[in-house]
């Protein structure tokens, strides 16, 4: 089910969800763990054959580790067998693992406190993406033509700490003739080599020496680099896609700038852009590489994808959460990067609009703090959108309560203060008190130790002043949180000049006065979209979103459930009848998908692309009923809406051309 609704275009709720996991993909790629040591770094020669799919590797791994333990744990990539693993004096070590490939190894002596072990894992395997992986679902590392990825979260070395434990890496990578590598820390140009095979080969070498995690490798057959401006951001493309290199060398050019204005400057200015295969996450991050599909490579979502991966440079490669309850911090402001790089390019409107469903998303599954995230299942839609769109809203109302300028200094303050290093919230909230100079302890309470958002009611009385002397509205702003305290913007319309006027709000009522020379007409609590608040409007999106969820979980049934409460809250919801009849037609139910697409063209139209994508999905249906002059007037309707949303006029007019035939196997 979940391939024929891939196939069939889903289009995402927010420009987001769609890739919302996959942007954390990396950061949620193991169960949260305390680890009993600390892995200070590798020295990794490895050979791929994509010819058999296979990895030898020898890894050497130093670390410290508790001087009572027993034993030592890793996290190792299941299909991956270890042929040998020995200590420093060369005795051999022995050990056990479990169905997810942990292996636990038992000491030949016993650790002695702050003294690093080097141990030498020699391991191989066949990895083609169709065997049970770590992460269930994900498919994180294939060795395969036209392009090899061994992501770190699929644990093709021994590893341990997932994002919490950073490390230095020396990697030397050996590839047939003719294929590209990339990983952090590149030394410049391959060098010739045979292969175990006895064919010719490329030997790349790569050593990132500052604590982090350059544990991803990408290797293929790769045109390029393109770049533009100063060529330290390099784009690297498949021949198949080679033409949307220029554009997107642009883009990251241009998203890579904008983050160094607003973040400060990385260690180092080499970023190189790769392009993934579409059998994989849509994005990836390391230390001076971002991988992308590239079937976004060419598509405008892909300007926002590629924006939150190389935000990731900053929050998550130069900084990282000291634990999982902490990954708000880089997951939130990478996907709040993003919003800002939308709102540079688009304006603010356009920020607005994005906000809406980041606001869905953090609301979602908002029923634990996030300071104890890192309890949940890291790989679950409660904690991905909790690490990743409320913490995009806590930094947005951060700004807002502290001002740009606070703002900015307290992120270069963070990043300055701990390069290369691990936060915590706390440590955080710590920076922004200091550039602020202000006491955030109620903001940061309420935002990361508590759960729910204020829902605003406002009530207020007019009064005309004597002597020609205007209006004075006295009001109560309330809400439901009683710890609620911040600073909330008044907007006060008048049959004159409009009053902006911001208010303390604390606990549960407020009160205001505002003197108008006009007679005021409407009163509005936050327009400009500051804060998470509960509203009617948002349970909707939330609804959709959780069905959305549901489609990619591959239960339909249930995500049928959640559109129809959208629908029972707003009966009129273009986006909810459009999620139906997106599952209908999965399930070739047509009739019943042509009654919730017309419906969602009755609707309210909101958002605007559900009448484009409505027209062609109808035209789809006829043409499989065989209704060709049908089909072919929806596909006019289409064009003539001129919205071009994710290619939806070319693929109205290909459809006019050529009658839409359904996939054999969907």
């Amino acid at each position: 089910m979940i391939a024929m609704l891939k196939k069939n275009r889903i289009l995402p709720v927010v420009c987001g969800l769609a890739f919302t996991l996959i942007m954390a993909g990396p950061l949620a790629a193991q169960k949260a763990e305390r680890p009993a040591m600390a892995v200070a770094g590798y020295v990794i020669d490895a050979e791929l054959d994509p010819a058999t799919h296979h990895l030898a590797a020898k890894a050497v791994v130093s670390f410290t580790a508790p001087e009572n333990a027993e034993l030592v744990s890793f996290g190792f990539h299941p299909a991956l067998k270890v042929n040998k693993i020995s200590d420093e004096s060369g005795k051999v070590l022995t050990g056990d693992r479990s169905a997810d490939g942990t292996i636990r190894v038992t000491p030949a002596t016993p650790f002695v406190k702050g003294q690093v072990a080097h141990w030498t894992f020699a391991y191989e395997g066949t990895i083609t993406g169709s065997e049970d992986g770590p992460v269930e679902g994900l498919k994180l590392a294939a060795i395969q033509e036209p392009i090899t990825y061994l992501l770190y979260a699929a644990r093709w070395f021994p590893s341990n700490g997932f994002l919490t434990n950073r490390f230095t890496a020396e990697m030397h990578i050996r590839v047939p003739q003719g294929m590209k590598v990339f990983a952090s820390g590149s030394q410049g140009a391959s060098k010739s080599v045979t292969l175990a095979n006895g064919k010719p080969g490329d030997q790349y070498d790569f050593n990132w020496t500052k604590p982090g995690f350059p544990g991803t490798v990408i290797a293929g057959r790769y045109v390029g680099p393109v770049s533009v401006g100063e060529g330290n951001v390099k784009v690297y493309l498949t021949v198949s896609h080679q033409q949307a290199g220029n554009e997107l060398a642009q883009t990251a050019a241009k998203e890579y700038d904008f983050f160094t204005e607003k973040f400060g400057a990385l260690e180092s200015s080499r970023l190189n852009v790769v392009e993934l295969p579409d059998d994989t996450i849509p994005a990836v991050y390391a230390p001076e590489l971002a991988g992308i599909l590239g079937s976004r490579v060419g598509d405008k979502s892909g300007v926002r994808l590629l924006a939150n991966t190389i935000a990731h440079q900053w929050w998550g490669s130069e900084v990282s959460p000291r634990t999982l309850n902490d990954a708000w911090i880089t997951n939130g402001m990478a996907r709040y990067g993003e919003l800002m790089y939308v709102e540079e390019e688009s304006g603010k409107n356009a920020m607005k609009t994005a906000l809406q469903d980041v606001s869905a998303g953090a609301l979602a599954y908002d029923t634990i703090p996030l300071s104890s995230a890192g309890r949940m299942n890291p790989f679950s839609p409660e904690f991905q959108s909790m690490t990743l769109e409320k913490g995009a809203m806590i930094f947005h109302m951060l700004r807002w309560d502290i001002g740009d300028k606070a703002f900015l200094d307290t992120l270069k303050g963070a990043l300055g203060q701990y390069t290369d290093n691990s936060m915590r919230a706390q440590d955080f909230e710590k920076v922004a008190e200091a550039q602020s100079q202000q006491q955030l302890t109620a903001f940061f309470a309420q935002w990361i130790d508590g759960t729910g958002a204020p829902q605003f009611t406002n009530k207020y009385a007019v009064y005309r002043l004597g002597n020609n002397k205007g209006f004075r509205t006295i009001g109560e702003i309330g809400q439901d949180l009683d710890l609620f305290r911040m600073p909330v913007e008044l907007r006060v319309e008048t049959d004159g000049k409009t009053e902006i006027q911001k208010v303390d709000v604390v606990g549960t009522q407020t009160q205001f006065v505002v003197d108008t020379f006009g007679r005021p007409r409407r009163i509005a609590i936050d327009p400009g979209n500051w804060l998470l608040k509960s509203t009617p409007d948002l349970q909707v999106r939330i609804s959709i979103l959780k069905g959305q969820q549901m489609v990619a979980q591959g239960d339909l049934a249930a995500a049928v459930a959640e559109y129809q409460k959208a629908l029972e809250a707003n009966s009129q919801s273009s986006l909810a009848n459009y999620r139906i009849g997106e599952v209908l037609f999965s399930q070739r139910n047509y009739q019943a998908s042509v009654n919730a697409y017309r419906d969602a063209l009755r609707g309210d139209g909101e958002p605007r692309w559900t009448e484009v994508w409505s027209h062609i999905q109808l035209g789809k249906i006829f043409d499989i009923t065989g209704q060709r002059d049908r089909a072919v007037n929806e596909y006019r309707l289409a064009v003539q809406t001129n919205d071009n949303t994710q290619g939806a006029v070319n693929e109205a007019r290909l459809y006019l051309q050529k009658p839409y035939l359904r996939p054999e196997n969907d």
